[in-house]
């Protein structure tokens, strides 16, 4: 699923292409794409039709573009969302669920799913409590600062994960918590930071704290630096590009592979219904 590096890379994208441009006409392809849009499709095309972009904005996994109607169009990508610009006349991408016409350019921009978990809905802009003075979309207002927004509060952070009592990779999972960071990059910085992903939060030092949130803050700018990760074609940027930030992993993926600090071979664990990656000698598991 792509995290923080793989939206942010995305939002850019997007600013660039659709600010300033007007909606001129709205196809929903696939109902499921549009599903959290609780009025239904036809609503969802009314209210984005000739509304103009002001901007394209994220929090964590999530984006959306400002419209001047003082609605948003929130997008979250899931498993394998695109939001792709276009030219009108290319023939339509496989798996396209949304289309939306962009005037007066003849560009449209179009939402590809191939696993239709990604969904699009039109959203009031509400004020924000946790620092974005812009607003945010009334759905994701409970949703964390990242931990590259200037908005984070550090102090807070650490205070709540003493509160927590949890393993620390399940609070850095914890959107409510910190957003952004998913499996890849809290793996990696988990690796970086010598902390296994089942530390008890309670046990973490101040000191530990920080230079987790600061590893974590490495790993996600480096990241987008390199266009983010990855493994497939479903991840791309609204040109089409994949990252290649997977190149650079020290842990996430390298099951039975030398840890590039010490040699050891790196393990995979079961975590959540997923996998977690760690080195068994850098990283030691704490006593049960």
């Amino acid at each position: 699923m792509p995290e923080l590096p793989e939206v942010e890379v995305v939002r850019a994208g997007l600013e660039h292409w659709v600010r300033g441009r007007t909606v001129d006409g709205v196809a929903v392809l696939h109902p499921r794409s549009v599903r959290r849009h609780a009025a239904g499709a036809d609503d969802f095309s009314a209210r984005l039709d000739r509304c103009t972009v002001a901007g394209a904005r994220r929090r964590g996994k999530y984006l959306w573009l400002e419209l001047d109607s003082g609605d948003a169009l929130l997008a979250h990508l899931g498993m394998s969302g695109q939001l792709l610009v276009q030219p009108r006349e290319r023939a339509a991408e496989r798996h396209q669920r949304v289309c939306i016409g962009l005037g007066p350019a003849e560009r449209e921009l179009r939402f590809v799913d191939q696993r239709t978990f990604g969904h699009l809905m039109v959203d009031p802009l509400i004020d924000d409590a946790r620092g974005d003075s812009a607003g945010v979309p009334a759905a994701i207002g409970h949703i964390a600062p990242d931990p590259i927004d200037p908005a984070f509060d550090d102090e807070a952070f650490a205070a709540l994960l003493r509160r927590k009592r949890t393993e620390v990779k399940r609070a850095l999972l914890d959107q409510s918590a910190i957003s952004g960071v998913g499996n890849i990059y809290a793996d990696e910085a988990l690796w970086r930071a010598g902390l296994h992903w089942a530390r008890p939060t309670e046990n973490l030092r101040r000191r530990q704290v920080g230079a987790l949130l600061e590893h974590v803050r490495d790993v996600l700018r480096e990241a987008l630096a390199a266009g983010g990760t990855s493994f497939d074609s479903l991840y791309v940027n609204v040109n089409g590009e994949s990252g290649y930030f997977e190149r650079g992993l020290k842990a996430y993926g390298r099951s039975g592979q030398p840890c590039e600090r010490c040699g050891a071979p790196i393990r995979r664990e079961a975590f959540m219904n997923r996998s977690s990656y760690s080195c068994p000698r850098c990283q030691r598991a704490p006593r049960r």
